[in-house]
């Protein structure tokens, strides 16, 4: 009887099948969002979404519960976006020394070092990966927008 494969074309065509088959429920990512308003939130998008070890953070500004802009310009605004993210981080049961990058979004790169002064004081060592960057304008007129990654160890 002739052979039809040789035994590295076996475990060749074995191997290739293997890595072509769709993921399996066991092993395939679910993905887990984290919403700090509830299900009654207005806004169309998640606070924050958990995707295996992996946590991204929606763009968070500085606001006050009841939805104002802080208080004390960019630096509380820079305050209360940072809370904002600390509390997602927490709800998603991370913790601020998982994030690993930022975006920070500024409507004035003016405000730079005020806001740098404030994110220094709270964003633990060693500090996250960042960008920042002007932007034409934000939501509410707000001073800062942030968004972050966390992943876990």
């Amino acid at each position: 009887m002739k052979k039809l494969f040789s035994r590295t074309q076996l475990y060749s065509v074995i191997v290739a099948m293997t890595v072509a088959l769709p993921p399996t429920a066991a092993n395939a990512q679910a993905h887990k969002p984290i919403s700090l308003a509830g299900p009654e939130s207005k806004l169309p998008f998640s606070d924050g979404m958990i995707a295996g070890n992996t946590l991204y953070i929606a763009g968070q500004e500085g606001r006050t519960a009841d939805g104002q802009l802080a208080e004390g310009g960019v630096a509380g605004e820079t305050r209360a976006a940072l809370e904002a993210i600390q509390k997602v981080v927490k709800a998603a049961g991370f913790d601020m020394k998982d994030i690993v990058s930022v975006n920070v979004f500024l409507a004035d790169i003016k405000d730079f070092d005020e806001m740098n002064k404030v994110y220094k004081s709270i964003m633990p060592d060693p500090k996250p990966a960042r960008a920042t960057v002007q932007v034409s304008g934000l939501v509410g007129a707000a001073h800062i927008e942030i968004s972050a990654i966390a992943v876990k160890p």
